[in-house]
């Protein structure tokens, strides 16, 4: 990905304001949301191609980043996890920290380990989990590998 090209923040007024103060801060306001660590993860989209980038909650394995596709719940997977099985190369912010990463979905056995963690650093995702299973949706965590 190059940085000439456009980005598409989150249609979501919240998400997209909270993005802006990231990206103007360097990371030093946003870094944190409601106690919990974030970065900024721009896709590719798979049918348009554009770049589009999302605010995610994370946490670490090793020098991993780890994400959940919880969309709270909902019965569908979030358009970026979609974005990024078709096309795995993102780039990420963390804090003031530019990179890129290769991203893959948690297999059977690191998922459930990587699922403790994420709900430790955000306990809702249990909630979220349960909403989606409802629906016969499975939450994917997934794993970004710094290049």
């Amino acid at each position: 990905m190059t940085s000439d090209e456009t980005v598409y923040d989150s249609p979501r007024d919240e998400v997209r304001a909270h993005i802006q103060e990231y990206v103007e801060s360097d990371g030093v306001v946003g870094h944190l949301w409601r106690d919990c660590p974030t970065l900024l993860i721009t896709t590719t989209g798979r049918k348009s191609g554009k770049r589009r980038r999302t605010a995610l909650i994370y946490g670490r394995d090793g020098d991993n980043y780890i994400v959940v596709a919880s969309w709270a719940g909902r019965p569908y997977h979030p358009l970026w996890y979609l974005n990024l099985v078709e096309h795995p190369d993102v780039d990420l912010q963390v804090g003031s920290e530019k990179l890129t990463a290769r991203a893959r979905t948690a297999g059977l056995e690191e998922r459930e380990r990587l699922w403790q963690v994420m709900a430790g650093i955000y306990p809702r995702y249990e909630e979220y989990k349960i909403r989606a299973a409802e629906s016969g949706r499975e939450i994917p965590v997934v794993i970004l590998e710094p290049m």
